[in-house]
């Protein structure tokens, strides 16, 4: 049986003093962690870049009062409707595909997947849980989820290239 270990060794110093120097631990492999870093940069940008969608979408709604649609009929011309905005009251288009509402949804959907790489990635570098805060309000708070991924990509490449020896081995 494989005993368990602290993801931080307590080890001698090598100077000779009384001090101890922690040894870092990670939670899976080199290459794991890599694969989870890489699936966590594409989510955050495929999140980041819906929510921008998102709150423009909201904007036209709220602010202007209009739905992007596409096909149907224009409701008070009774003329084929192609791709655009129309009204939202009175409804502008008969039929057709709401875009502003597939928005909400595909980004409600990949804000799901984009937690799932933020815990992925959370657990293999063992970091605490107010990082993962984090990475989650990447997905909620336009444009952050590009600065969030740019220093954590940086972090854990960081944390890699000082902690070769920190990979578990198989």
């Amino acid at each position: 049986m494989i005993d368990p270990k602290p993801a931080i060794q307590p080890q001698p110093s090598q100077t000779g003093g009384s001090g101890t120097v922690k040894k870092r631990r990670f939670g899976g492999t080199e290459a794991q962690i890599r694969s989870a870093l890489k699936f966590y940069k594409v989510m955050a940008y495929l999140t980041g870049g819906m929510l921008l969608l998102l709150c423009a979408e909201l904007v036209a709604r709220y602010a202007f009062g209009q739905y992007l649609f596409a096909g149907g009929t224009n409701a008070v011309t009774g003329q084929t409707f192609g791709f655009g905005f129309a009204d939202a009251e009175p409804q502008g288009v008969l039929g057709g595909v709401n875009l502003s509402v597939a928005v909400l949804i595909v980004h409600g959907w990949m804000y799901v997947v984009y937690l799932m790489s933020n815990f992925r990635l959370w657990s293999l570098m063992r970091w605490p849980f107010a990082k993962l805060i984090l990475l989650a309000l990447g997905g909620v708070v336009p444009f952050l989820s590009f600065v969030v991924e740019k220093k954590f990509h940086a972090e854990v490449e960081a944390e890699l290239a000082a902690n070769p020896q920190a990979s578990k081995r198989y």
